[in-house]
């Protein structure tokens, strides 16, 4: 196995094609197809799948790829400590719930890193794909919540998966509501004065248990739901419709704006945010990087 086959099955697997991947590195579409499969050979599995449509990753390879952007990432910060180049591209992404404090905190990785050249993804996305993601070491970090309602479903999933979670803070309840909201006043609501507004959630796709919800409190009955599958949709309709919905009370007005303001909500409830990660792998340098810009806005 040579660093080269590495970076040749990450390229692939980047760009999903053999044509497109062998252009992108300057050699012929045979070399490459055969230095895979010598790859595949000599580890012993299939890191793709060939099928009428092309080639997609398999599930082993999704986990082998996880090893190889960590094995290529510590090659790159060797050759940038001890040659003095910039150690090439560089790979990172993580996953988050639908939170400002960690698409900041990406903002912060990005200026400190401060190199020309780098590929860095920040998924908002489900509960389960977070979670589906590190364990496939798709992303290096995870963001989520765990409360009394789901903390049994979500831990022993995390357990199976080989994962594990760290407590960032506990946040209280509170409500995101439009600057103009007739309750957007108040020092805090109840679940009885929020009942003629819709509610906002975020969908969670085929799994949308109410264990995978980002929102606390959420087997209480509304009569009016609304679901969606991002941020921006969310505070629109928020703004809107004089919408709702749960959270963990951290804004950031530079990110969203001076429309939306957090109310408390007089529920008894806590929200425990933290950090999913992969125990089968140490945090690479621009992992370590984004946790120390979380902590910074959790604090």
């Amino acid at each position: 196995m040579t660093l080269q086959q590495l970076k040749y099955v990450t390229m692939v697997a980047e760009t999903g094609t053999i044509t497109e991947a062998a252009s992108n590195l300057f050699i012929s579409q045979p070399s490459l197809t055969n230095a895979i499969k010598e790859l595949e050979k000599e580890m012993g599995i299939s890191i793709f799948e060939r099928t009428n449509k092309g080639i997609v990753v398999s599930k082993e390879g999704e986990a082998f790829l996880g090893y190889a952007r960590q094995v290529l990432e510590q090659a790159n910060l060797l050759e940038e400590t001890y040659k003095g180049g910039k150690g090439g591209k560089q790979e990172f992404c993580i996953s988050t719930q639908h939170y400002s404090f960690a698409v900041n905190a990406f903002v912060d990785l990005i200026k400190e890193y401060g190199q020309e050249e780098y590929d860095f993804s920040l998924r908002e996305t489900q509960t389960y794909e977070i979670i589906d993601d590190v364990a496939n070491m798709k992303s290096e970090i995870g963001v989520l919540f765990l409360n009394e309602f789901n903390e049994t479903v979500l831990c022993k999933i995390m357990k199976a998966n080989n994962l594990e979670f760290h407590e960032l803070f506990v946040a209280k309840p509170h409500v995101f509501v439009s600057s103009r909201h007739p309750l957007a006043g108040k020092k805090a609501v109840t679940m009885e004065e929020l009942a003629e507004y819709p509610y906002l959630s975020f969908e969670q796709g085929e799994r949308n248990s109410f264990y995978y919800s980002e929102e606390i409190f959420s087997v209480i009955h509304r009569r009016k739901n609304i679901r969606v599958r991002d941020r921006a949709s969310l505070f629109n309709l928020l703004i809107g419709l004089n919408g709702y919905t749960v959270c963990s009370g951290i804004i950031d007005e530079e990110l969203n704006g001076k429309d939306i303001v957090a109310v408390p909500l007089k529920e008894e409830g806590a929200m425990h945010i933290g950090y999913v990660v992969n125990k089968k792998c140490m945090l690479s340098r621009l992992g370590k990087i984004y946790l120390e810009a979380l902590k910074k806005y959790c604090m």
